[in-house]
């Protein structure tokens, strides 16, 4: 599993498979790239698969800074270049959607195709901005444990908590969240809540796209995608059933069948 030095930051990624093209993964805020793990593995026969872990997050460095939006775009702009592997099919989750969303429409050389996921195009509503920036400064005093409970019940679905096969998985996640490093957490939750909106520039999105978003996402609702659907031409919608915010992991064998159709559409 290596590191890459890129944009002034150590970045951790891990590949699986081979082929002729490139799949790349970008991961939701306060986890890290094994939520696509399934994906990986059911690409991964035809395709080169390539998922990194953003700055502050699993195995890459805790940079003491750089986190706000245009700055994690550019560190995914910088690892795809220095991978040498573009263009690429890019999938991203929440975090890595708001970043597919800007290649998007900013560096389509880059791309194939372009899979959003459990993402949004909008601003951050005032109301919920106010409630994680509470967060961020409960979190500067008391650490991520105290909250670890709530951001498992918000970002994975009551099906897949109340399933005892996903007991293991879950409470390594909920750990994953407890060991984040305090700063970088809200640095970067200060940096992704207080992102720009990138509405008008929705119709600019030419490569293939497809938006996933899980049916009972709380956190970037299906609105959003819908959304994000209707603002880019030609773009698919799907909704994940028995999915909340992480449907790579819900709902990991309808997006894994869904990822693989659109991107043999798109080879």
């Amino acid at each position: 599993m290596p590191d890459i030095e890129v944009n002034g930051v150590r970045l951790h990624y891990v590949e699986q498979g081979s082929g002729p093209e490139v799949v790349v993964f970008s991961h939701s805020y306060l986890v890290d790239w094994t939520h696509f793990k399934p994906q990986m593995d059911a690409l991964s026969h035809r395709y080169r698969c390539i998922a990194f872990d953003h700055r502050g997050h699993g195995g890459s460095e805790r940079a003491r800074d750089g986190y706000d939006m245009e700055n994690l775009y550019a560190d995914a702009v910088a690892f795809i270049e220095a991978m040498n592997c573009a263009p690429v099919h890019f999938v991203g989750l929440s975090t890595g959607g708001f970043i597919g969303l800007r290649l998007g429409f900013r560096r389509p050389d880059l791309l194939r195709t372009l899979t959003l996921m459990d993402t949004s195009a909008e601003i951050e509503p005032a109301l919920k901005r106010f409630q994680y920036e509470l967060m961020m400064r409960m979190v500067r005093v008391i650490g991520t444990r105290a909250f670890a409970g709530y951001i498992v019940s918000l970002f994975f679905s009551k099906k897949s908590r109340h399933d005892p096969t996903r007991e293991e998985e879950l409470s390594r996640f909920r750990q994953m969240v407890i060991d984040n490093d305090n700063d970088a957490t809200i640095q970067f939750g200060r940096g992704i809540f207080g992102r720009k909106s990138v509405v008008e520039h929705l119709p600019k999105i030419t490569v293939p796209t497809l938006v996933i978003v899980g049916e009972e996402d709380k956190s970037q609702p299906p609105a959003r995608a819908q959304r994000i659907a209707d603002g880019i031409p030609g773009s698919e919608l799907l909704i994940v059933p028995n999915a909340a915010h992480i449907s790579s992991f819900d709902g990991a064998d309808v997006v894994s069948a869904a990822l693989e159709k659109h991107l043999a559409q798109h080879e």
